[in-house]
């Protein structure tokens, strides 16, 4: 009977070694490639990302069971085939609004062919490639710092792109998610004999689970307001950004609806990086989205190969073009951030 004992107490022995043993070799970074889903898993902060490689789009982001990005869809396979302003998309070739069908670069002017009916409307809005399904996946690893997965878009080989945007050029995107955080790089790879124009943006719909927005403060790290007209162009002029907000630290979102545009952004001093953020808190969750190199979510990074210009706004462009054709030489650009209500 002893032996017996020993035995079994020896096995048990053996089934916790063995079982602190697999826990151990199991990494705590993954990704995991399912079709054209790509889920990137952080063990440790129990973090999960999910992202359609097709759209190149993060349609879910979930943190100890909560999803931080709202969903607007029934199914996946719903999402797949209207992927459009759901999850974070991408807003190329130009973001925001542009005051007619056109835009200026390089000393001319470029009319957008409305027939196509890709761009559509007499104040075009966030350019046409939240929807497009040619997106490629480079690759999808994890090793013992991150996983991540790369896509890549190949603008220049759609007519219809080209049409509108006739700069040819690549997109390239990685996800990678790294001690919790979801980081968004955007490489730009202008393929164009001419510089290009580049004003693209994203436009994330999250969410905090614990609250209602009525429940919701923002913190906007700005110091400038872009004064807009009714259809929501900038008049080019400006006020600080506290004739709005008294406390731009703590904005409560059930008494604003917000669809405004920032300037002066602040650095981090702190990291002494240039990055600047916007955090949303609901009563006990909190959600940091930090900009930086000119646009980005939850620490997104855009940068541009070759030549790239900036997009001016629309009016600016226009004067400029009618007193000088030399835009390319001449052109100056002021960075702005764009709140859009989270409902």
């Amino acid at each position: 009977m002893s032996n017996r004992k020993s035995a079994i107490s020896a096995l048990t022995v053996a089934l916790i070694l063995a079982s602190a043993h697999f826990a151990a070799a199991q990494p705590r970074y993954s990704a995991k490639q399912t079709g054209d889903i790509v889920q990137l898993r952080d063990t440790k902060t129990d973090t999960t990302v999910s992202v359609m490689t097709s759209v190149s789009n993060a349609y879910e982001m979930v943190v100890k069971g909560q999803d931080l990005i709202r969903m607007t869809f029934a199914t996946v396979d719903d999402f797949r085939a209207r992927p459009g302003l759901n999850g974070i998309p991408l807003l190329a070739p130009f973001a925001n609004r542009l005051d007619e069908p056109a835009f200026y670069a390089n000393g001319k002017k470029y009319n957008f062919d409305m027939e196509l009916g890709n761009v559509r409307g007499p104040i075009p809005i966030h350019g046409y490639l939240s929807g497009a399904k040619d997106w490629k996946m480079v690759e999808a690893k994890a090793d013992g710092n991150a996983a991540w997965v790369t896509n890549q878009l190949d603008f220049y080989r759609n007519p219809q792109w080209m049409q509108q945007f006739p700069f040819a050029h690549t997109l390239t995107m990685t996800y990678r998610l790294q001690d919790g955080v979801l980081e968004v790089h955007t490489r730009i790879d202008n393929l164009s004999v001419e510089p290009m124009p580049v004003a693209i943006g994203f436009h994330p719909y999250f969410q905090l689970t614990d609250s209602t927005r009525e429940g919701w403060t923002l913190s906007i790290g700005a110091k400038t307001h872009w004064l807009l007209a009714q259809n929501k162009i900038p008049t080019g002029e400006t006020e600080p950004i506290e004739k709005m907000f008294p406390d731009r630290r703590a904005v409560p979102l059930k008494d604003f609806d917000l669809d405004d545009v920032y300037g002066d952004l602040e650095r981090d001093a702190l990291r002494q990086l240039d990055r600047q953020g916007i955090a949303l808190e609901g009563l006990h969750e909190h959600l940091h989205a930090v900009l930086e190199k000119g646009g980005a979510l939850l620490q997104q990074q855009v940068t541009c190969e070759e030549e790239c210009l900036p997009f001016r706004a629309p009016q600016a462009q226009r004067r400029k073009h009618e007193e000088n054709s030399d835009v390319a030489q001449r052109a100056t650009h002021a960075r702005s951030s764009r709140a859009t209500r989270s409902e």
